[in-house]
């Protein structure tokens, strides 16, 4: 007989995620050490298939990506619930003086993804010990290029949201070491913001910089467009529809003495909604260009579109509050006041199924919030006693959806 009796008592799975907590933290610890970048992860890939072994698991790799689907079906009928986990890390140096430090230079798993990965393996073995409280099927879905190259869009195309019939609901755990260890964060709506990249190219004549009237320096030119894009995110876009448009790196010329033909501008756009993200775009592009005609240079303007707003479901995040108010109490349960500008890939899966991402706290023991490293940050740390917790979050959703359809 279940332990978990009508599904109203979820609480028994944090021990049984706890009991699967030194697996969990040996995996995500060996893919720390190892980190894989972009979308071919042959070595992380390896890890999963060897976790999810002997689970009885249906389980198909990716043909473009080094991705891992696996299917635990019920044999009952029921709802199809997909339960994301994404693998790569970041092309950056580790600094966090650990025993399993990264050992690949330029490369950390600093946004926390090897625990993601941990995470979804323990709650693969989790929910097989528990197939016979399930109906219908879940998805597992490892997935690799989160950093920026679509991995999701990649599996989206290669059948992920068919392998099991069409999926009902989509659930994805982030963990966030600015929340209290334990605690689990979401809203309803946008709860991550678009990303795009901006690349302008001011042109105007190069020359002797002790004679710039005989020339058309293009590094003024830039900075006005730099001034005139912050100035264009304050007038321009309403603040309760925000945006961030950052430069991020900005270059010109080689020496002293010479004003060089061309200065280049790089930045990031982020935005909480499609509407103000063409805007943007609209603006940025009229801005550059008005603004280097004015001075009789030109600007070519090239935006680069990332990830789509990530957009949960209303109901769906709601619902994903009730169960993990079940699960670990109400004091552990958070309702975000407004999304975060951070992007995600996830939301292509949330363009096409209802469901919803979550932010899972995972603060170090001893280190105060406001001190804390941050996701990307070369000194990124993570408490893994919470990966207990995101073990069973992940169970939950599954068995609970299960038992309410």
């Amino acid at each position: 007989m279940s332990s978990l009796g009508s599904m109203e008592n979820l609480k028994p799975l944090l021990a049984e995620a706890q009991a699967l907590l030194p697996a969990a933290v040996s995996l995500r610890r060996d893919i720390h050490a190892h980190p894989e970048l972009g979308l071919d992860l042959p070595r992380t890939q390896a890890a999963v298939l060897k976790a999810l072994d002997g689970l009885g698991l249906e389980v198909t790799t990716g043909s473009s990506l080094s991705s891992v689907v696996a299917v635990l079906d019920s044999g009952q009928p029921g709802p199809t619930v997909l339960l994301r986990g994404d693998m790569d890390a970041l092309p950056m140096p580790e600094d966090t003086g650990l025993d399993f430090a990264s050992t690949v230079p330029g490369a950390m798993h600093a946004c926390g993804h090897d625990a993601h990965v941990a995470m979804l393996a323990g709650a693969a073995t989790l929910l097989h010990s528990h197939e016979d409280d399930l109906t219908g099927r879940v998805v597992f879905m490892f997935q690799p290029g989160e950093e920026g190259l679509h991995g999701a869009r990649y599996m989206i195309d290669e059948g992920v949201l068919d392998v099991a019939g069409a999926v009902d609901v989509a659930f994805a755990i982030h963990q966030s070491p600015n929340f209290p260890s334990g605690m689990m964060a979401t809203r309803g709506g946008t709860i991550m913001a678009s990303a795009d990249e901006i690349y302008i190219d001011v042109v105007g004549r190069g020359g002797h910089a002790s004679m710039p009237h005989q020339a058309l320096d293009p590094i003024p030119i830039a900075c006005e467009i730099v001034l005139a894009i912050q100035s264009m995110v304050t007038r321009r876009i309403d603040i309760f529809d925000p945006a961030v448009v950052t430069v991020a790196h900005i270059n010109a010329g080689t020496t002293t003495n010479v004003i060089p033909e061309r200065a280049s501008i790089h930045g990031t756009v982020r935005a909480i909604s499609s509407r103000t993200r063409e805007l943007v775009h609209n603006e940025v592009r009229q801005l550059a260009t008005g603004i280097a005609s004015a001075h009789g240079a030109t600007a070519d303007v090239q935006i680069t579109s990332g990830f789509p707003v990530t957009v949960n479901d209303a109901s769906i995040a709601e619902w994903t509050r009730g169960v993990a108010t079940r699960l670990i109490g109400a004091e552990h349960v958070m309702e975000l006041p407004s999304p975060i500008m951070g992007a995600e890939d996830f939301s292509y899966v949330l363009e096409r199924v209802p469901g919803a991402m979550v932010f899972l706290g995972t603060c170090p023991e001893g280190v105060e919030l406001s001190h804390v490293a941050p996701c990307h940050s070369n000194r990124m740390r993570l408490n893994e006693s919470a990966m207990a917790t995101g073990i069973a979050l992940y169970a939950a959703m599954a068995l609970a959806r299960s038992s309410a359809a």
